[in-house]
């Protein structure tokens, strides 16, 4: 079991026993096909979070637990996922537009529509920290899997909000607001997450931090720098209003996000991913 990436490398050390089968496309640039779509504080940490399941047993059946607008399996993956689920219906409508899905269902993650063993793989890339019961999805997601097969998820470490910049003036109270604003619920440690994934029955093969301080502050100040973002989405239901290679200020981001995109795994970040498999 491997508890973090090598501090020297954008990938994680760990190495799957199965290859995947949605190989992410040659040379893809993840960061400026994400910036051309979303706020780029959550371009930064998707694009980030996409490269890694380049080298993770994603195999078919998918279903992506909590698949949001589709944005996300739209980006990462080379064809749609099997399945997709999620509580709400206005991001669903719009899943459906992106066809990144080849089913979805408006469910919630404690009461999956499907039967045992259906799955090969279980996706749930940010999701989890927004649940607050959280052990209920876990154990479903074991349900589901077919015996061999992986839940590959990421969420906020526990290190979350050591570096915020608010912090440093407010302290608990600026932490406990961002969280808040953010919906995060769990916030939790590799130790805690071991501890819930053995109790629905997983083995957990690895887990690594994610997403430096810089990183992070730089997350914190696109939740205020991008309501322009917000504005766009309210009007034109965009959230980038000119997505083009054109847009100077689309490549003044790309070029002043991309040595944090490319910066080597931290020994302890903000977030962590996990790579679990039931036995």
């Amino acid at each position: 079991m491997k508890s973090s990436g090598s501090p020297s490398s954008c990938f994680p050390t760990y190495h799957p026993s199965v290859e995947s089968e949605y190989i992410a496309r040659p040379a893809r640039d993840y960061l400026w096909n994400q910036l051309l779509e979303l706020p780029y504080f959550r371009a930064l940490l998707r694009a980030i979070e996409a490269r890694f399941y380049e080298r993770l047993p994603v195999r078919e059946p998918v279903l992506d637990l909590g698949s949001g607008d589709g944005s996300f399996a739209a980006h990462a993956f080379t064809r749609p996922l099997t399945a997709g689920i999620d509580p709400w219906w206005g991001p669903m409508l719009e899943a459906r537009r992106r066809a990144a899905h080849h089913v979805l269902a408006l469910a919630a993650g404690a009461a999956l529509p499907f039967a045992d063993a259906t799955f090969q793989t279980v996706v749930s890339n940010s999701v989890l920290e927004h649940i607050p019961d959280l052990d209920p999805v876990v154990a479903e997601a074991f349900r589901v899997l077919r015996p061999g097969g992986y839940l590959l998820f990421c969420a906020p470490s526990e290190h979350f909000t050591d570096w915020l910049l608010g912090a440093s003036v407010l302290g608990d109270l600026y932490r406990r607001w961002f969280n808040r604003i953010a919906r995060h619920h769990h916030c939790d440690s590799p130790t805690v997450w071991r501890a819930r994934l053995a109790q629905a029955g997983f083995e957990t093969e690895a887990i690594w931090y994610y997403f430096s301080p810089r990183a992070l502050r730089t997350l914190e100040l696109g939740h205020y720098l991008g309501l322009p973002n917000l504005i766009s989405k309210k009007l034109f239901d965009k959230w980038v209003l000119f997505p083009s290679r054109h847009n100077p200020l689309l490549r003044l981001l790309d070029a002043a996000l991309r040595p944090i995109y490319d910066e080597p795994l931290p020994a302890v970040g903000a977030c962590l991913f996990g790579v679990a498999r039931k036995p």
